[in-house]
C-alpha cells in the first residue's frame, strides 16, 4: 500500500532504505498509530528521515502523496474569486465577524 509513497520518497532525493520502510510498515501492522492523518506523519517522518536536511523534502512528497497536494504558486493563492471569498465566510463566519470585515472595507 505505502510502495508509492516509498519510491517518491527516494525520488525527492532523501536517502532512506528499505529497512526504513519495513520499520514503518511494522509499525503500522502493530497499530502504533490508528485513524489519524497527523500521528502517521510524524511515525512515517521519524522512521523514514534521518536527517532534518530533507524533512521539507519529505513534507513535500507526503502532502502529494497523501493528500493530493500539486505545489501552489503565489499567483494562484492570491487570485481567488471575491464570490468564494463570501461563500466561505457565509460559511465560517459568524454575522458579527462578517459585519466586522465589512466595517473594516469588505473583501477587497
Amino acid at each position: 500500500m505505502f510502495v508509492n509513497f516509498f519510491l517518491e520518497v527516494k525520488r525527492a532525493g532523501i536517502p532512506t532504505s528499505l529497512r526504513e520502510y519495513l520499520t514503518l510498515l511494522e509499525a503500522m501492522e502493530a497499530r502504533i498509530v490508528e485513524f489519524s492523518i497527523d500521528e502517521f506523519y510524524y511515525l512515517a517522518r521519524s522512521a523514514m528521515v534521518k536527517d532534518e536536511r530533507h524533512i521539507d523534502k519529505f513534507d513535500r512528497v507526503f502532502g502529494h502523496v497523501f493528500k493530493g497536494l500539486e505545489p501552489i504558486e503565489g499567483e494562484e493563492v492570491v487570485d481567488l474569486p471575491e464570490e468564494w471569498l463570501r461563500k466561505m465566510a457565509e460559511l465560517y463566519l459568524t454575522e458579527e465577524e462578517r459585519q466586522q470585515v465589512e466595517a473594516l472595507g469588505g473583501w477587497e
